[in-house]
């Protein structure tokens, strides 16, 4: 364990043994200094994305900076009511006197892996959630948005608690060395590959993991839609970030016809969207860097299907054009790994059918879209797909609704978070039940203590096996009450006659 590391953990396990995280004023002066943060330096962090790979200013500002506001701005307008114990409603006859319910509390010291594509929103939202719920944490930026890293670096600790709260940088292998030590969650966002490590990692201590994974992402589209809406934004979800989004569409299903009408719509939406030139576009992103433009280049070189649309490429700026791939099949270069880029395979189906066959014929994915107005066709998508999410006519939107939880299923995730499912990831939801001594309910239990017979059996069934919110049976319930009344009776007669005789 590098000194670093083992500086964060101890002062980070010091901190959390004291209690310092539990108090909820704390949680929001956190929160509200991580918003300070991003606001004091909103520029800072606009000019650092654009320097890692040229993130268009309008997309670093609304779906980093403000997005992670808005998740900032949630939590602190509902911490206080999240925290509230949850008193349980239904209960049986032996336990409606007791106090049962679920109190929240903080898993300890979280460890937050983030991804490179969004390198503010996906190491800020889940830290939001960990504050909220009461957790220290150390959190780890991905090195290869190098710029962003650094900002990071140099700026959360003079807004955060330097006791509960530390960045660690560095490569791959201090992320190695951090999964040798014992954590109370781990929280990844990446590939699929390296979070099948992490997981294996996390078992020597049995610790939770949260995986935000990613897979290849399904659109279908029929005839029934607004041809041009469904391509603007279609193809905007798959532009953003230069393609580079888990949740951007990754390949297209549909009919031979509707292929043909949705190239030559994609032909003037991008030309409009980017002024006929992407090159030089400020609108359009860059390549993060040589690895993934060579592996996207590979897969253009590679491919068997027929390039309609770009396919242009420049290694000195690491641009890749929207590029838009006919004639593919399932066993093409393109439909082999999650594309990650500006780059669209379409796979031709005859039938609603046979999307839905091929679908379920590869992992599930992060998310499906569907560009149809016919009820029927996307219903049965819904009743016979699985996916961590599922949006129709539209795309990326979902992420933007608090009250939607956003993760993956399968191979493309464990677990989920955003709004309220934020704090409820980073906290553990301990039972509790108080009962005190109270005669009646004692008389009422007593038929649980041995020796044991039939009778005893039988009243114990009756009273653990129903819940008195649910019981609607009246002669169930004429019993019940009975049997309670003479408890009461019952008590109230011993203590009589113990004044009497006394």
């Amino acid at each position: 364990m590098s000194a670093v590391l083992e500086k964060a953990l101890l002062k980070a396990r010091e901190a959390f043994h004291r209690n310092v995280t539990k108090d909820v004023n704390f949680r929001i002066k956190q929160l509200q200094q991580l918003k300070r943060c991003l606001n004091d330096n909103k520029e800072e962090f606009v000019k650092a994305l654009n320097a890692d790979f040229r993130k268009p200013r309008m997309e670093a500002v609304i779906t980093e900076i403000d997005f992670v506001n808005k998740d900032i701005d949630y939590q602190l307008s509902h911490i206080r009511d999240f925290i509230k114990p949850k008193y349980a409603e239904k209960k049986g006859l032996s336990t409606f006197l007791d106090t049962c319910y679920i109190k929240h509390e903080p898993f300890g010291v979280v460890l937050i892996f983030s991804a490179w594509n969004y390198p503010i929103q996906l190491l800020l939202c889940p830290l939001i959630g960990a504050i909220a719920a009461g957790n220290c944490a150390i959190i780890k930026p991905s090195e290869i948005s190098s710029n962003t890293e650094k900002m990071m670096a140099e700026l959360l600790p003079r807004y955060l608690d330097r006791e509960c709260y530390h960045i660690v940088t560095g490569g791959p292998e201090e992320a190695t060395r951090m999964l040798n030590e014992r954590f109370d969650l781990i929280f990844y966002t990446g590939s699929t590959a390296i979070g099948k490590v992490i997981y294996k990692s996390a078992s020597k201590f049995l610790t939770p993991v949260v995986l935000e994974l990613g897979g290849k992402s399904p659109v279908y589209m029929d005839d029934s839609i607004n041809m041009e809406i469904a391509v603007r934004r279609l193809l905007w979800g798959k532009c953003m970030n230069g393609g580079q989004v888990c949740i951007a569409p990754d390949y297209l299903l549909c009919t031979k016809e509707v292929k043909e009408k949705f190239i030559n719509v994609a032909n003037k939406v991008l030309k409009e969207f980017f002024e006929g030139d992407s090159k030089n576009s400020e609108s359009f992103a860059r390549i993060i860097n040589d690895k993934n433009f060579n592996r996207l280049q590979n897969l253009i070189n590679s491919t068997n299907g027929k390039i309609v649309i770009g396919g242009d490429t420049d290694k000195e700026t690491r641009y890749i054009s929207p590029t838009i791939v006919t004639d593919v099949i399932s066993a093409d270069a393109l439909m082999k790994e999650e594309i990650f880029g500006p780059i669209l395979p379409i796979i031709t189906i005859d039938s609603v059918e046979e999307a839905i066959e091929f679908i379920k014929r590869g992992e599930k994915p992060l998310t499906m879209y569907l560009f149809t107005n016919k009820k029927q066709v996307y219903q049965k998508f819904i009743d016979e797909t699985s996916s961590g999410s599922l949006v129709v006519n539209e795309t990326m939107l979902q992420m933007t609704v608090e009250e939607l939880p956003f993760g993956g299923v399968g191979e493309s995730g464990i677990g989920s978070y955003h709004g309220r499912f934020s704090f409820e990831t980073f906290s553990h939801k301990k039972s509790v039940m108080i009962k005190d001594y109270n005669p009646i309910v004692e008389f009422l239990a007593s038929v649980r203590y041995p020796p044991y017979n039939e009778n005893k059996l039988k009243k114990l069934q009756m009273l653990v096996g129903h819940s008195i919110v649910d019981e609607i049976n009246l002669g169930k319930f004429l019993r019940y009450f009975l049997t309670f009344s003479l408890g009461i009776i019952a008590t109230i007669t011993v203590f009589i006659l113990n004044e009497k005789f006394l």
